[in-house]
């Protein structure tokens, strides 16, 4: 099974699926496997792996360790060109839409295209959105985004629309890591009503009840990362994923 259409089981029979972002780059020191686990233990649905800033040559051998120990599909969130490897289940071949850097919106993906076919590594044709999160954040900065304001949900329903006509396959409404606020519920429900393909939602989600609010609202997938690298919230993993699973199960009838 491809591991889109992984994914779109998980939406349907959970109603929204739970992502764990790990930075490799933030991970220095820590047991992989003990955390790989765990998040697996708590009902993590797949792992993002990627930075939007490598400072060691560590990605390749993060990647290996935590698909040694992952059970579910292992995504590359490539932060550059330099995160592309044939370890992973697949990778968000993503497009930042919001840039004014042509190369992040298409010219990059020219010179990654052979490589993933070399690697014959499944592309998840992403359209990525910065949405205003109540400070510059490093996803903003390195994408050379101008954000969406985040009460003009009219704006990111126009750029979705297009993606969706353009073929992609996935929309992400990124925060950014670290932002002090997350994407506004009104806008994932706007976006979720206007298009056809699901709706990634990142950044700024400290809380389940947060995380529940924007899954209700329509979002397929809720991503965390940044949240759970401070010492003390990895416990609340299991809490988030109930809260990201909200559509209960049919019970059996004997």
């Amino acid at each position: 099974m491809k591991t889109f259409d992984y994914l779109l089981d998980i939406r349907d029979q959970k109603g929204a699926g739970f992502l764990l972002l790990l930075d490799p780059d933030k991970l220095v020191g820590e047991n992989l496997g003990t955390v790989v686990k765990h998040a697996q233990d708590s009902g993590v649905d797949a792992f993002l792996v990627g930075s939007s800033l490598m400072t060691r040559d560590i990605f390749e051998r993060s990647l290996a360790e935590i698909k040694k120990y992952s059970k579910v599909p292992v995504i590359i969130f490539p932060g550059s060109l330099f995160q592309i490897s044939a370890q992973a289940d697949a990778i968000l071949f993503l497009s930042a839409l919001t840039s004014r850097n042509t190369d992040l919106i298409v010219g990059n993906h020219v010179h990654a295209a052979p490589l993933l076919k070399q690697h014959d590594l499944e592309p998840i044709s992403t359209a990525y959105l910065l949405i205003e999160s109540g400070k510059l954040t490093t996803a903003h900065f390195m994408s050379d985004s101008l954000p969406i304001p985040r009460e003009k949900a009219e704006i990111a329903c126009a750029y979705s629309l297009a993606a969706d006509m353009f073929g992609f396959q996935l929309v992400y409404l990124e925060a950014g890591s670290g932002a002090l606020a997350h994407v506004p519920k009104e806008m994932v429900f706007a976006v979720s009503r206007t298009v056809r393909m699901p709706v990634i939602v990142g950044g700024g989600i400290k809380d389940p009840e947060a995380a529940n609010e924007l899954a209700r609202a329509g979002a397929s997938f809720i991503v965390t990362g940044n949240f759970f690298e401070k010492n003390g919230n990895s416990g609340k993993l299991k809490a988030f994923a109930d809260a990201v699973h909200f559509k209960q199960p049919v019970p059996t009838v004997v």
